[in-house]
């Protein structure tokens, strides 16, 4: 995956600086939202009937949480490196990566219990491994979106 953006990690070498910080959030968004979602299948509060209305609630709250975590990156990243283009990228996959991962965050548990498996064991290293691998890949789709000179 990561060989069809070499050029962009190459000449921007700064976007590799980020990686830590942007799957790091989406990570740590995702985690949150599946023990959220875990103590609510557990208490009977949510179930499969009603897992669209969760996914939105999640998603909504992660576009939240991103967006106001994207506003402090977007700045933290123009601060260190200057540059308009790159800080955007940052911010806005931000943003993208706390909705994605919040949504896969909620659903996960949910279609889990459905199919008789606890949820605990299951959603934490399949959230984990899934918003890191799909977090890196939205972070340099976007990138190469962004930074078009390149």
């Amino acid at each position: 995956m990561l060989h069809s953006f070499e050029t962009e990690l190459a000449t921007v070498v700064a976007l590799n600086f980020f990686v830590p910080l942007l799957i790091g959030t989406g990570g740590n968004a995702g985690a949150q939202t599946v023990m959220t979602v875990i103590r609510s299948l557990s208490l009977g509060e949510i179930g499969i009937k009603n897992a669209w209305r969760v996914a939105v609630r999640e998603s909504s709250t992660g576009m939240l949480v991103g967006l106001v975590i994207g506003c402090v990156a977007f700045a933290q990243a123009y601060w260190i490196t200057g540059t308009f283009d790159l800080s955007l990228t940052i911010g806005i996959t931000i943003l993208a990566i706390c909705t994605w991962s919040t949504t896969v965050g909620s659903i996960v548990p949910i279609i889990a219990h459905y199919f008789g498996v606890d949820p605990a064991v299951l959603s934490a290293p399949l959230i984990t491994t899934l918003v890191d691998a799909t977090g890196l890949l939205i972070y340099l789709t976007i990138a190469k979106i962004i930074l078009t000179q390149i």
